[in-house]
């Protein structure tokens, strides 16, 4: 890996790591999120916990990071890679931002399940294919109410999308990422899984865990 794959990696890293549902709540209601609910500083958490107005806040800070993760991957790659495709070079800066959302080295390494953040990645790199897998979300979620489903279900559907819909060129390693993303954000909701298959998950509106 290349000088400035290693910057760009590091960069993406450390701009998903800015725990923002900790910051609002620490900063807004004098709380640690990491003590209320389930504990996860993500916005779904910090809904339950903190308020709508909070909840909206820590999803579009969350989604914007990502954004400017790859945004700022895809700008570095073309002033100072040249020969290097792109899209590879967002992948990376998509996987190292949800790496740095999901493990915050300012938290322990303990942080949220990656999806706003992923949404943030991939609307910038894929959009059409996020934007479906919004879509699959908010159908799942008004079917079911239940989040961690609506958030399973579309971190499933997306790389599918992203086959179907995306008509720009594939490499490999963007190919990869995408289903590596989707898997670790699965992977993420382990807890909600094990919940949702004993029937004791919380409904969205309900109090309580995540």
């Amino acid at each position: 890996m290349s000088p400035a794959s290693l910057l760009i990696a590091l960069a993406a890293y450390l701009l998903g790591s800015i725990p923002t549902g900790y910051l609002l709540v620490r900063f807004v209601l004098k709380q640690d999120i990491r003590t209320v609910g389930s504990g996860n500083i993500g916005a779904t958490n910090v809904l339950r916990s903190g308020g709508k107005g909070l909840g909206a806040a820590t999803f579009l800070l969350d989604m914007l990071k990502g954004c400017a993760a790859v945004w700022m991957g895809m700008l570095a790659a073309r002033l100072w890679m040249p020969g290097v495709p792109v899209r590879n070079v967002a992948a990376l800066a998509a996987l190292c931002a949800v790496l740095g959302h999901m493990f915050p080295v300012w938290l322990k390494f303990r942080g949220g399940k990656g999806v706003a953040t992923g949404f943030g990645v991939f609307l910038v790199a894929a959009p059409w294919a996020a934007l479906a897998a919004l879509t699959v979300f908010a159908l799942v979620l008004g079917a079911s109410r239940f989040v961690s489903l609506a958030s399973i279900t579309s971190a499933a559907c997306f790389p599918v999308f992203a086959w179907l819909l995306d008509h720009g060129d594939k490499p490999a390693f963007f190919l990869a990422v995408q289903a590596i993303v989707a898997l670790l954000i699965i992977v993420k909701h382990h807890r909600n899984i094990r919940r949702l298959m004993t029937g004791t998950e919380n409904r969205f509106g309900a109090r309580r865990t995540a």
